[in-house]
């Protein structure tokens, strides 16, 4: 009787276990977001007076804000367990740290001069970072710029932790976030290809470029590329499918002429760049691929600034000289595009996982 009774037990436990599986794969299933293949033009959300650039000193800033979630006091759950549960790691941040990492960024969008900055992992509604609208805030922060938001990551709801669904990630709206001081004539998200594996991808991102196009007072166009590619892809084969998606398209632009700006969190270190230079030999198991050498024409320059790392991972909060830190949030120019001053900005990762890079360019 008391083995029917544990058996019985046994086979309910399954069931449930079985249909909250089925449930949630068929949830995500029925609610994916499948953005269209190929280019889709972009609506800007507020916009410059300034259409024409007529300045050939430009100055640029790139930086992964890191959803407003992921500042020095903060951990990953997925960094550190896994998607299965959380252990001691945080699903999301405390709001009043998501708030102090806003101010952070808010703060040097208004002190930073420059003309253009590329934002990645900015979030416009999402409960991993309880809902505060980044997005609106770097744009206010930021008025008579041209502004555009290329989504990249929309999903109805993240299952993660599988074994915790009262912890789960949960809604997320976010994507690239363009600001210009300039208004583009053309605003472009572009699909990038390259797929994770089922059921994951599901939950992934849908990785995208964002091109924005400015007239000069030269007869060319200036092309600004603001980028965030795949992530947790073992062995680059997803980036191995997206890095020649982006040089055929950087290549065409500068085949007509034009002047061509890449930049952002390319989750790879630049050709030739050890990924462990800020801690040689202390990987603490952690591996990060380069851009191969010679995949871009030897013409085309690597802007970055090999003092000041950009990335540090999250598996523990930060603490300097024990987290390991890489660098693979950069800048890639065309020939005709003089790279003048690159400098990382040294925060101490107060505010993201990530630090932004300050670039001068003079077109040619």
């Amino acid at each position: 009787m008391k083995n029917r009774l544990l058996r019985r037990t046994l086979y309910t436990l399954l069931a449930i276990v079985l249909l909250y599986f089925i449930g949630i794969f068929t949830h995500g299933w029925l609610t994916d977001w499948q953005p269209a293949e190929g280019p889709s033009p972009l609506a800007p959300t507020q916009t410059s007076a300034q259409t024409v650039l007529q300045d050939s000193v430009l100055r640029f800033v790139l930086w992964n804000v890191g959803f407003g979630g992921l500042g020095a006091e903060s951990d990953f759950f997925y960094d550190d367990e896994g998607m299965w549960y959380s252990g001691s790691s945080l699903v999301r941040s405390p709001k009043e740290w998501v708030e102090k990492n806003l101010r952070g960024a808010t703060e040097l969008l208004k002190n930073t001069q420059t003309d253009f900055f590329l934002l990645q992992e900015v979030d416009v509604e999402s409960e991993r970072s309880h809902n505060l609208r980044q997005y609106d805030a770097y744009a206010e922060a930021l008025p008579g710029f041209a502004a555009t938001f290329a989504a990249n990551y929309q999903c109805e709801r993240v299952p993660i932790p599988l074994l915790e669904p009262w912890n789960a990630y949960g809604k997320v709206l976010s994507g690239l976030g363009t600001f210009c001081r300039f208004q583009p004539s053309e605003s472009v998200r572009y699909q990038l290809p390259g797929e994770y594996p089922m059921p994951d991808r599901l939950f992934q991102l849908d990785r995208c470029a964002a091109l924005h196009r400015f007239p000069t007072t030269r007869g060319k166009d200036l092309v600004v590329i603001n980028l965030h590619n795949a992530a947790y892809d073992p062995g680059d084969k997803i980036k191995a499918i997206q890095l020649p998606y982006l040089r055929d398209l950087a290549l065409a632009e500068y085949a007509k002429g034009n002047y061509v700006v890449l930049g952002g969190d390319w989750n790879q270190c630049p050709p030739h760049f050890r990924f462990d230079s800020f801690m040689p030999g202390n990987t603490q198991g952690y591996v990060q691929g380069n851009i191969p050498p010679g995949f871009f024409p030897d013409d085309w320059i690597f802007a970055y600034d090999p003092t000041v790392p950009t990335n540090r991972k999250t598996r523990d909060p930060y603490v300097k000289g024990k987290t390991f830190e890489t660098l693979i949030d950069f800048f890639l120019v065309s020939p005709n595009v003089r790279v003048k001053s690159v400098k990382g900005i040294h925060q101490g990762f107060q505010f993201s996982d990530h630090q932004p890079v300050w670039m001068e360019v003079e077109l040619q």
